[in-house]
């Protein structure tokens, strides 16, 4: 017996429409590159999303065409997320922090044929521009900056570009959900990134679910900010969630300092906002500058949050971090680490130790965890480590134009996470490290990100980094990198003996450096294999007296 129900596509012209017609009251804030704040309403948003559909079509881009951005997290970005998936085009949010040859690289690879970039990212992108073939136009959005633009038959400027377009009418239509929404690449840490493509119907499953009350809880009522940046998984499904749920929005644009961070997040009272821990370590500092007292949700990922980073914000705000977890290929959210009523019993200790955790995969993600070795799914008694593996309906099956499948996906379809975690009776995910980055010293692993997380928590440190260094007898040990927070000094030995009572005799690194900051990633991540390739022919110290720093 077959159900009854209407069957209508799970497409992003509803979300569109949604916001147009119950929302166009609601602000969208952003800051630009000049200083200034540009406060404008859904409603605008929208009239910039249906010119945009005509210029589309008036500069005869393919009914499939790759729509290339390569901006900052702006309104006019936020109409660029509507317009492509709404005409059927896909929606191709390019990392502004890789390296020139990968962006040339995914440009080519997902075979472009517009790219709109901001004024003040211009230095970055053209440069590139006569080694993208595809890309017929690139279409500069005036952010403040005052950067030349190149006077060039491929370059177009978005305000005259709209000005020569009437809004398109009528609705938009995507009749198949499966169709391609977005894409995203991967960070390409080894090898070159990788294409993620997301659907109209992951993207709307994705978004529902962020308003879920054990997920987000995103309502009409709340100011988001979403501090991640809009080419990082789609900003991590916020700039879609707040328009389906009607909440204001509040954009930073390029200016990504703790200070200008902070104003927004006060002048706004953001309700609801999220980045990667780095930018929650900056900020930390200042927290008792400004009136955060509205701020219900502070959202933190891409990394293990340190329990002392999250004691920092719980001090002097009242609450702490929320650990999530995803990844580019989990469109991203995963799991959310949110209060539960197991969690009710806890001395506030045990609280903050659960809390510290990645948590449980959130409604439609299912988690597993394998053994590498022999495939098994390992027990749930929060002992028994392996692979992380992942299936839902918003998780790759497979990437863009690419015969890397069967390294990253396994043969009844589940994600290969390249992650090394553990979970509890309650299903509770705790990530131990990443594959690559594991210490295997004697035959046994230890885990780079539970000894960073110690390391962090000693009140001299800023930021701490653990690589495996090759080892004659043990195969490899840790060597730990480490930076002092300003006008402090720390010796290696007092990092040692921080430790001690911390984790397992056999855990403790064989020598401590002391760098000038952690190299990150594009996304802000820990770079580790730029550590690795600084330290690759380092040889652990004979025993001696620790040198202060």
């Amino acid at each position: 017996m077959q159900g009854l129900m209407q069957h209508r596509s799970l497409s992003l012209p509803h979300l569109f429409h949604r916001a147009e017609r119950y929302f166009s009251h609601k602000k969208v804030v952003t800051a630009t590159a000049s200083g200034n704040v540009v406060v404008s309403r859904v409603g605008d948003i929208a009239q910039q999303v249906r010119r945009l559909a005509a210029a589309f079509d008036e500069l005869g881009l393919a009914a499939d065409a790759r729509v290339g951005t390569f901006c900052w997290n702006t309104e006019q970005h936020l109409a660029l997320y509507l317009a492509a998936p709404c005409t059927g085009r896909v929606l191709h949010t390019i990392n502004i922090r890789l390296f020139p040859d990968q962006i040339a690289y995914i440009v080519n690879h997902a075979e472009d044929e517009i790219i709109f970039v901001d004024r003040s990212l211009l230095d970055v992108l053209w440069p590139l521009a006569d080694g993208m073939p595809t890309v017929r136009y690139f279409v500069v959005i005036d952010d403040g900056s005052t950067d030349q633009i190149p006077d060039n038959p491929r370059v177009l400027r978005y305000d005259q570009l709209l000005a020569e377009c009437d809004p398109q009418r009528g609705d938009f239509v995507v009749d198949d959900e499966n169709q391609a929404a977005a894409m995203c690449y991967t960070s390409g840490t080894t090898g070159n990134p990788k294409g993620v493509v997301y659907s109209h119907r992951s993207t709307v499953l994705h978004s529902l679910t962020i308003l879920a009350a054990d997920v987000m809880g995103l309502s009409e009522r709340d100011v988001v900010m979403p501090i991640v940046p809009m080419f990082h998984a789609n900003s991590w499904g916020l700039p879609y969630a707040a328009l389906l749920a009607g909440a204001d929005t509040v954009l930073p644009g390029p200016n990504m300092s703790p200070d200008a961070l902070l104003t927004l997040l006060s002048d706004y009272k953001v309700t609801v906002t999220a980045a990667v821990p780095t930018i929650w370590m900056g900020i930390a500092p200042l927290l008792g500058e400004r009136d955060l007292s509205a701020l219900r949700f502070i959202l933190s990922g891409g990394s293990a949050v340190p329990k002392a980073l999250s004691q920092r914000y719980r001090d002097a705000i009242g609450h702490g971090l929320t650990q999530i977890w995803g990844m580019t290929e989990t469109s991203p959210l995963a799991t959310v680490c949110t209060s539960r009523t197991y969690h009710d019993g806890l001395t506030e200790d045990q609280k903050a130790e659960a809390l510290s955790r990645q948590g449980p995969p959130v409604p439609l993600v299912n988690l597993r965890v394998v053994d590498p070795d022999t495939g098994q799914e390992m027990p749930r008694d929060n002992s028994s480590t392996g692979e992380v593996q992942a299936a839902g309906p918003w998780i790759a099956a497979s990437y863009y134009d690419s015969d890397d499948h069967h390294a990253s996906f396994t043969d009844d379809g589940w994600l290969r996470t390249g992650d090394v975690g553990v979970c509890d009776q309650h299903g509770s995910l705790l990530l131990v490290d990443r594959t690559k980055d594991l210490v295997k010293s004697g035959g046994e692993w230890i885990s780079s990100v539970q000894l960073e997380n110690e390391i962090m928590a000693h009140p001299k440190v800023a930021e701490a980094a653990v690589i495996a260094i090759p080892h004659e007898r043990w195969v490899e040990r840790p060597l730990a990198c480490v930076v002092t927070k300003p006008g402090e000094s720390l010796t290696a030995q007092e990092v040692i003996e921080h430790l001690i009572p911390r984790v397992a005799k056999w855990w403790l690194p064989d020598a401590v450096e002391f760098i000038d900051a952690v190299p990150k990633t594009s996304v802000g991540k820990f770079s580790k294999k730029r550590l690795r390739d600084r330290f690759k022919d380092y040889r652990f110290p004979s025993p001696e007296p620790a040198q202060q720093h």
